[in-house]
């Protein structure tokens, strides 16, 4: 894959991360173009990759934070591709910028609301636009679709009682009383715990408060506590209406941490937003730190054709990494790879208008040479 020209929107953890990724992977010959709203985050950043590749791979510039520059319209000129890095409001306008400039589109954002206006915006355009291509969203409902099929066909039947995802980006120590610390963005750990999950009962497809079950599981002997989370089911309760009587999606914390969050959420002043209440508690009683470990599960259980309770699972923990000499977080390379990998995708030229985890092929995918170097392959 020759000469493709990337850009990638926001040059925090993650948007770095994807460059490093990006640049450090052999069988792409690529210029990244890496814009911030903080122009030297870019340009410095650049200026360094360059540094350790020995050439010039990638270009840092201003990000304007709203409209068009010059300097953007330039590179989206030349851009097959757009990585949207950025928080979840902008992602209509940058698809509408993908739209308009007929490149690709990718993006991680879990917010319903923007997903479906770049839905609308992708429908009738001649480029692909991958949605929602993180971990969560992203990669866990891709291996736990994967899995499904697999139960299905290897135990001849076409419904299953349970689709279960569970993901947590966690330290990898935890001290009370919140029994935990910052490895990834404070305000969408409280929009996520703020506002209502998706799942399906009993065939239903509804939405639920966040926090309201808290459960035990064993992952490779360790016990972690569960609890449902808005955002991490994504089209799965779609794809699978009619095929699984429950489906959830939950997040794993160390045991005693929601216990903690639920009661600072109990205590949100009347007057008070209780995702700004949430956020500015953890940001004043929980430090941020850069040893993480991030843990995935996906299980599918049910009854083979002979009637047979059956359940199939997978899990995974993944730790920091050096890539270029580039130390990233556990967090940054799970949540940048499968971005990565979409991006592979849809610069084959093969994918149009919008594509969600259920569109994809699991098994390229999670096999894909990005997400299986991350993830092991399936």
């Amino acid at each position: 894959m020759n000469n493709k020209n990337i850009l990638i929107a926001g040059a925090g953890g993650i948007g770095q991360a994807s460059a490093v990724i990006l640049a450090d992977y052999k069988d792409l010959d690529c210029h990244i173009f890496i814009g911030d709203r903080i122009s030297s985050i870019a340009m410095d950043f650049a200026n360094a990759i360059n540094d350790k590749c020995g050439k010039t791979v990638c270009t840092g510039f201003a990000f304007p934070e709203d409209g068009l520059s010059d300097d953007l319209i330039e590179i989206l000129n030349q851009a097959d591709i757009i990585l949207d890095c950025l928080p979840g409001s902008q992602a209509p306008r940058l698809a509408k910028y993908a739209d308009d400039y007929k490149c690709h589109y990718a993006n991680l954002t879990e917010y319903v609301k923007e997903t479906n206006l770049v839905t609308d915006i992708a429908k009738e355009s001649d480029s692909g636009f991958i949605l929602q291509t993180g971990l969560a969203p992203g990669y866990i409902n891709i291996l736990a679709l994967y899995l499904f099929n697999s139960f299905t066909n290897k135990y001849n039947v076409d419904q299953v009682d349970i689709v279960d995802m569970k993901v947590g980006a966690l330290s990898k120590h935890a001290q009370e009383p919140s029994f935990y610390a910052f490895t990834w963005s404070p305000i969408g750990v409280a929009t996520e715990y703020i506002k209502e999950a998706l799942v399906v009962e009993n065939f239903e497809t509804k939405k639920i408060p966040s926090l309201s079950s808290t459960e035990t599981i064993l992952i490779n002997g360790i016990a972690y506590e569960d609890d449902y989370t808005s955002g991490g089911a994504a089209d799965l309760p779609v794809a699978l209406a009619g095929k699984t009587k429950n489906l959830r999606y939950k997040t794993l914390r160390y045991p005693g941490h929601f216990k903690w969050a639920k009661s600072v959420i109990d205590q949100t002043p009347q007057n008070i937003d209780p995702v700004e209440h949430l956020n500015e508690t953890m940001l004043n009683l929980i430090p941020s730190v850069e040893q993480d470990v991030v843990v995935v599960f996906a299980a599918v259980k049910g009854k083979d054709s002979n009637g047979v309770l059956r359940q199939m699972e997978k899990s995974i923990h993944i730790y920091p990494s050096t890539i270029m000499g580039y130390k990233l977080r556990a967090i940054q390379t799970a949540t940048a790879g499968p971005l990565c990998q979409a991006a592979l995708m849809l610069l084959e030229g093969k994918l149009k208008g919008p594509v969600f985890q259920s569109d994809m092929n699991g098994e390229e995918f999670l096999n894909g040479p990005i997400v299986s170097s991350i993830f092991g392959k399936i």
